[in-house]
């Protein structure tokens, strides 16, 4: 297990790589962040899969995009939790990598088989275009290697939690806007710009639940 001192190097070094790569990094920062980019669009589109499949509804199909845009469509369902699925769900998704990667070693394993399941079933029976296919497959490769040929994969999941949650809480100046559009349409109460601040503020909250427990817990020292 992660010590803490040695999980909070680490939760630095990512992040200081993140906005190096991002603000310094020029067209080579692009690239290697491209990939991320992609991964937090996949989340993004299986959260709103994922939203119609616990509340009732079907999948048609998920599309990434090569400008890392995405698309889901679904069928039935409760459009509540559809549409906000795909911010908040890859929020918890993202909080989720983090935890197992920080503070359960024997967890990593079973999670990226997990994940490998859900990328190789996107990608074989929800894909909308061969991009989309080919990036699926290709994260479902990496993890495999990461997590099954080498001794990283709890890293690899941390980073990719990390990584993905910058990245959403980042895009919140620009925001879901055609997401906050509809769910202002589906619920009302609140203009799309509230909705905005309380995505953002759950997200908040749940990444710093999630770095007090991990800081609280009790862990003996890494020795990896």
């Amino acid at each position: 297990m992660i010590s803490r001192k040695a999980l909070l190097l680490r939760l630095a070094l990512i992040c200081s790589l993140y906005f190096g790569l991002l603000y310094f990094g020029g067209i080579w920062g692009w690239r290697l962040l491209y990939p991320i980019r992609l991964f937090v669009t996949f989340l993004h589109e299986f959260g709103h899969a994922f939203g119609a499949l616990i509340s009732g509804g079907s999948v048609e199909y998920i599309r990434i995009n090569p400008d890392s845009g995405g698309a889901t469509v679904t069928r039935g369902g409760s459009q509540a939790l559809i549409i906000s699925g795909g911010y908040l769900g890859s929020v918890f998704f993202g909080n989720i990598l983090v935890f197992i990667g920080a503070a359960k070693p024997k967890w990593v394993k079973p999670t990226l088989g997990v994940i490998m399941t859900i990328l190789a079933f996107s990608g074989l029976i929800w894909f909308n275009s061969v991009f989309t296919f080919l990036t699926l497959a290709a994260f479902a490769a990496f993890l495999y290697f990461a997590g099954f040929k080498t001794r990283y994969g709890r890293d690899c999941l941390l980073v990719l939690g990390v990584l993905s949650l910058l990245y959403i809480l980042q895009d919140t100046a620009h925001g879901p806007s055609s997401d906050l559009q509809a769910f202002e349409m589906e619920i009302g109460l609140f203009p799309a710009g509230i909705w905005m601040v309380l995505w953002l503020s759950l997200a908040l909250i749940l990444a710093a639940v999630n770095l007090k427990v991990l800081m609280r817990s009790p862990r003996p020292p890494d020795r990896n």
